[in-house]
């Protein structure tokens, strides 16, 4: 046995099931390892995308994403997708080969562990056969433990020296501790009982924390208990899918209803929510209410600002179930009529001056009422992001998002990477034009590997977010704009499905034609690039250029 092949055997032992990589002298052998004990290999066509699929493939299967690349170039590939799983706190390990440490001289030499540092990640460097089993599971215990990437380099000649240590490994589950339920102190219980009592007009906010936990019905028992409305974070957008007073996502992307309901709340109760600046539409969603944060590790200060007014720290399930023994049955600005406006008002309901294209509105509430609601969604970034993240009906185990960097280019990755974990599932996603053309390359990799991906697209001819913000500073938005096209086109030559629609009357013939083939398909949907989202308009107002 040599290195690469032991190294391969703990990544296995491991349980990693998919490996994404793009091959090159110093992971190509370890890869070819893996392949031959069964794990399964995505090949894909940027080391970028690897990272960004092992991402997603991590949020849906709720354990750890694994990738590889080569040295030098293909480390600092990775420098977008690191800092985004980062802050998304997403466990993974990401194998990266290193330049000889015999040869005085490589081409694609690099200090590959500074980059990443730089980037905020952690870089584990392996350079003795001795340091091997020990600093590897050491990888995947921090990965798994603090829910973040780790990176760990091997050099190229290290890996192709024989292995003559033991043959059997003790997992990084095996040795890591226990994780309990923590129960919260009940001097911060009957705080928040006594703020709970004292309010009028309360929200529950459930963030990723409460899917963690599995505690969306104890937060629904909290809720109705004290009267409160619900809604979550964008990343657990659809836990409380089926409840009559959802308000749906809070943040910059709540709707209309969603935000007057928030102006007028006096007590937000945070369940497993960081209450990032998104989640508080940096300040301006909720700034007036008081707020208390139900989480296993509140912080205080998030993003430079002070989050709550009183802390709960404990599982999100046993301290909701706390709280709403400790707290008497109150009354509740629920009503007949404000169920009705949730589940009849437009998010948003601004007029704009018909141009000839399709409404990007229109065309996300047209996949609402096609789209069956037990397929896999994956919404992007950019632009375009808010429009689907108004879509309804999705549970929050089918809907992904990874959006805490900001970075477009990803949405074909994020969703190759559902695709890969959820196989026996359609996944269907929604992304801009520029977010497209950023990565196209990776609808090869859709082909060639097999995947079954509704890809819809809304193309505005532009960088959306760029646009509206130059025309609100009055400047020139030529350089943002590249027009249309046909991405259908595109897709066609990648050897998938693709079309331009123009009319939404036939989405459902169209989506009768894909649910009946075998193959990916791309529908374009030329959208106006005059409709500027609510986020938008709030946070770059037309100003006065006289």
């Amino acid at each position: 046995m040599q290195v690469h092949q032991w190294l391969a055997q703990i990544v296995a032992d491991e349980g990693v099931s998919c490996h994404f990589t793009l091959l090159g002298d110093a992971n190509m052998y370890f890869a070819d390892s893996l392949d031959a004990l069964g794990v399964q290999s995505v090949h894909v066509r940027h080391e970028h995308c690897a990272c960004s699929m092992a991402m997603s493939h991590a949020r849906a299967t709720g354990d750890l994403g694994f990738c590889s690349v080569t040295c030098g170039p293909g480390v600092t590939q990775l420098a977008t997708a690191l800092p985004a799983a980062l802050r998304a706190k997403i466990p993974m390990v990401i194998f990266a080969g290193e330049s000889p440490l015999e040869k005085a001289w490589y081409n694609q030499q690099l200090d590959q562990g500074p980059l990443v540092q730089s980037l905020g990640v952690e870089y584990v460097p392996i350079h003795t056969v001795e340091q091997i089993t020990t600093k590897m599971r050491e990888a995947f215990v921090k990965a798994r433990l603090q829910q973040r990437p780790v990176v760990v380099g091997v050099p190229m000649d290290l890996q192709h020296k024989d292995w003559d240590g033991p043959k059997e490994y003790i997992p990084s589950l095996r040795v890591m501790p226990k994780q309990v339920p923590l129960h919260p102190a009940p001097s911060a219980v009957e705080s928040a009982a006594q703020m709970i009592a004292a309010a009028d007009k309360l929200i529950l906010v459930a963030g990723r924390g409460v899917l963690r936990a599995g505690a969306a019905e104890a937060c629904v028992a909290l809720a109705d208990k004290c009267g409160a409305l619900l809604a979550t974070t964008l990343p657990a957008r659809g836990l409380f899918v089926n409840h009559p007073f959802d308000l749906g996502v809070a943040g910059g992307f709540s709707s209309e209803i969603a935000r007057e309901k928030f102006a007028q709340a006096d007590l937000v109760i945070a369940v497993g929510a960081s209450l990032a600046q998104h989640t508080r539409d940096a300040g301006k969603l909720f700034g007036q209410a008081k707020v208390i944060q139900i989480d296993l590790s509140p912080e205080g200060i998030n993003q430079g600002a002070v989050v709550a007014d009183a802390f709960v720290q404990g599982d999100a399930a046993v301290s909701t179930s706390k709280i709403t023994e400790a707290i008497e049955q109150k009354g509740t600005w629920r009503s007949d009529n404000l169920q009705h406006r949730i589940a009849s008002s437009p998010s948003d309901s601004a007029k704009f001056v018909e141009d000839g294209y399709l409404d990007p509105r229109d065309v996300v509430m047209g996949l609402q009422d096609v789209l069956p609601k037990q397929w896999e969604m994956v919404n992007s970034s950019g632009h375009c992001s808010y429009f689907s993240a108004q879509m309804r009906g999705w549970a929050a185990n089918n809907f992904h998002v990874i959006r805490e960097f900001g970075a477009i280019g990803n949405g074909l990755s994020y969703a190759i990477g559902v695709a890969a974990a959820r196989p026996d599932n359609t996944v269907v996603l929604i992304d801009g034009d520029g977010s497209l053309m950023m990565h196209a390359q990776e609808l090869e990799t859709i082909r060639r590997h097999g995947f079954k991906i509704l890809i819809c697209i809304l193309n505005d001819g532009a960088y959306g977010s760029e646009i509206h913000k130059l025309r609100s500073e009055g400047l020139d938005d030529g350089g943002a704009q590249h027009g249309r096209g046909d991405l259908g086109a595109v897709a066609r030559g990648f050897g998938l499905g693709g079309k331009v629609l123009t009319d939404l009357s036939d989405l459902q013939i169209e989506l009768n034609a894909f649910a009946e083939g075998n193959q990916s398909v791309l529908w374009d949907f030329h959208v106006s690039d005059q409709i500027a989202s609510p986020v938008m308009r709030r946070n770059h107002p037309a100003k006065s250029h006289g």
